[in-house]
């Protein structure tokens, strides 16, 4: 049986896979079993951050793997301890909390906030308010933090305990706090899965100076924003605010599974031993991965994923077929006159590989994509929009 037929015959049915077996790549370009090159502008949804094969990335993962491929956490392992520095140092944060998964670190996000409050004030102030077209994970909790009515259906019920305001509506979000007596209230800087949608300034420093006038946790998701992807090492940078808890993953492993939950100052004791844990969060692999990623997202890399989206907004822009372009960074969303997912097969005939994002297409190339490689691709986008 071929890749697919096992695929089809033995892996649960919960992925629309492309037509594609992947087989091998480096850096930019990946390739098919059959020897045909594309230029990946996915990055398995944003989480090759340099894109396929680094060299760096992978000394240091093989490295790690031939000293500690694991250990519980009852102990101690520098990558973990160093990594954690690194992301402190990096963000002003205080504590960082290490799980799998994007998920996983929302899930932690939102424990830290109920416990704190609870902590606090006691019991009735657990509410979180999150925003309508978000999109927050797929366990029990998350799907039920996320604010779209289609992920609410068929696994009920779902975790009591969340409210949804208009997105860039402050009046709302108030509103919402003080009715429900809230903990906290979480928003993605870009609305990733709800169709690469930035929240505006004003907004966000409004919700930010409200949360932090009536001791509101402020809790940003930038699972898929965070780790260079939006010009600044996380986004809520570019905001000029600094929230209470950030969760992230996606390209801060670089490759491997790993969630991070950063807390600040107010938060960074509220979680205590039993509190929370997790048996891989933490691993000596993933960190190690994960250490070689941050440690390399400077300024330089920064100003140059500032660069590469201005000329994607610039090209694509005022390109035919093409009605807005919406996003941050290299975070970028495509409002198509045709359908996106005829955009999307159409580019990958052509050789490019790129995603949709409700009904946009979605780019989400390496951080350090060649110009050339970025400027061949952006072309063949053009002609298949048409």
């Amino acid at each position: 049986m071929s890749i697919t037929q096992l695929d089809k015959e033995y892996v649960a049915g919960t992925y629309g896979r492309f037509p594609v077996e992947l087989k091998n790549g480096k850096g930019a370009l990946v390739y098919d079993t059959d020897g045909k090159e594309y230029i990946d502008l996915g990055t398995g949804i944003a989480v090759n951050a340099f894109g396929y094969a680094d060299d760096e990335w992978i000394s240091a993962v093989t490295k790690q793997l031939g000293a500690l491929q694991h250990t519980s956490n009852l102990f101690y392992s520098e990558p973990c301890a160093k990594l954690a520095q690194l992301l402190c140092e990096k963000t002003g944060m205080k504590k960082v909390f290490f799980s799998n998964s994007g998920a996983e670190a929302n899930e932690c996000a939102i424990k830290t906030a109920r416990r704190y409050s609870f902590l606090k004030y006691g019991e009735g102030r657990s509410t979180i308010v999150t925003l309508k077209n978000s999109f927050h994970g797929r366990t029990i909790t998350t799907l039920a933090a996320t604010g779209q009515d289609i992920f609410h259906t068929e696994f009920g019920p779902f975790t009591e305990g969340f409210v949804y305001a208009e997105a860039n509506n402050t009046a709302d979000v108030i509103s919402l706090v003080k009715k429900h007596n809230c903990c906290a209230v979480m928003m993605e800087p870009v609305q990733g899965e709800g169709g690469v949608m930035k929240l505006d300034d004003t907004f966000v420093k409004e919700v930010y100076d409200f949360c932090n006038a009536n001791d509101v946790l402020l809790i940003f998701d930038e699972v898929q924003t965070g780790n260079g992807r939006t010009g600044s090492l996380y986004a809520y940078q570019q905001f000029g605010i600094t929230p209470d808890i950030v969760s992230t993953a996606k390209g801060l492993g670089g490759g491997l599974p790993i969630g991070a939950t950063m807390l600040g100052k107010k938060v960074e004791d509220t979680l205590t031993p039993g509190s929370h844990g997790s048996t891989f969060g933490g691993n000596p692999v993933a960190c190690a991965g994960a250490y070689s990623i941050i440690s390399r997202i400077d300024e330089e890399l920064l100003a140059g994923v500032r660069s590469k989206s201005e000329y994607i907004f610039k090209e694509l822009g005022s390109a035919e077929g093409i009605k807005s372009v919406s996003g941050m960074g290299l975070m970028i969303g495509l409002e198509t006159e045709k359908d996106a997912k005829e955009v999307v097969a159409a580019c990958r005939e052509k050789g490019v590989l790129v995603l949709t994002a409700k009904t946009k297409v979605r780019l989400l190339p390496p951080l350090n994509i060649p110009d050339e490689l970025l400027s061949k691709a952006v072309d063949i986008i053009k002609e298949c929009v048409k």
